[in-house]
């Protein structure tokens, strides 16, 4: 497959709907980037719901074990979950406030046609924020049938996608009682899109637009 390179990345925006999604759709590559950079990764982190709960505290501790050595700052509002939509002023002055504790090299939020009210709407409203940044779109595995046909693969080692599954595991046990929440799921997801790339594993994002330099810059 052709590679393109993103350069050095020491600055990203992480940003989820709930509490779990960041870590389901992007753990391995937080693994990965924070074993990669030089010095310490910056991760800043937003959530629009669980704020005050104990589905906060398991966000904390998961993105802390996902970002080992790094630098992570996490905001988590209180918007009701499943009710983002009637939420749109309150959570774009939230984002546009999150804005600017941050210039991220890359952005990692929901699809836009994830089928989860909660994950489309930020989907729609963080481009509206994030407007000169590359954008990657992760993908969230759940019931519905909304997986899309990614663009972009970001190759993992089998190890890195255990560890993402033990993670999720350990540090989420509120949401064990889902029948999908479990590990043969999460690798069976991470596998499918290696072999869609050619790796072991792979976290897969859509990306709308972004430009491209050929040659040297």
């Amino acid at each position: 497959m052709i590679e393109l390179c993103a350069g050095d990345v020491r600055e990203i925006a992480v940003l989820g709907a709930h509490c779990d999604d960041i870590a389901i759709g992007v753990g391995g590559t937080l693994l990965t980037l924070s074993a990669r950079v030089s010095s310490p990764l910056r991760v800043h982190a937003f959530v629009l719901s669980g704020e005050d709960s104990r589905r906060e505290i398991e966000e904390r501790h998961a993105l802390a074990a996902l970002c080992p050595g790094a630098e992570v700052e996490v905001r988590v509002l209180d918007v009701p979950d499943g009710h983002a939509p009637g939420y749109w002023e309150p959570i774009k002055n939230a984002l546009e406030s999150f804005r600017h504790t941050c210039e991220p090299d890359v952005v990692f939020a929901p699809h836009r046609d994830d089928a989860h009210q909660d994950h489309r709407i930020l989907a729609e409203l963080v481009p509206t924020v994030f407007r000169d940044h590359l954008v990657l779109g992760y993908e969230i595995l759940k019931w519905e049938t909304d997986t899309p046909r990614p663009t972009i693969y970001h190759p993992l080692t089998r190890r890195i996608a255990e560890e993402k599954a033990r993670i999720l595991l350990k540090h989420y046990p509120s949401q064990t009682d889902h029948d999908w929440f479990d590990e043969q799921a999460f690798l069976g997801l991470s596998r499918l899109r290696g072999v869609q790339c050619r790796r072991p594993h792979a976290e897969a994002f859509v990306v709308e637009k972004a430009t491209v330099h050929f040659g040297k810059v």
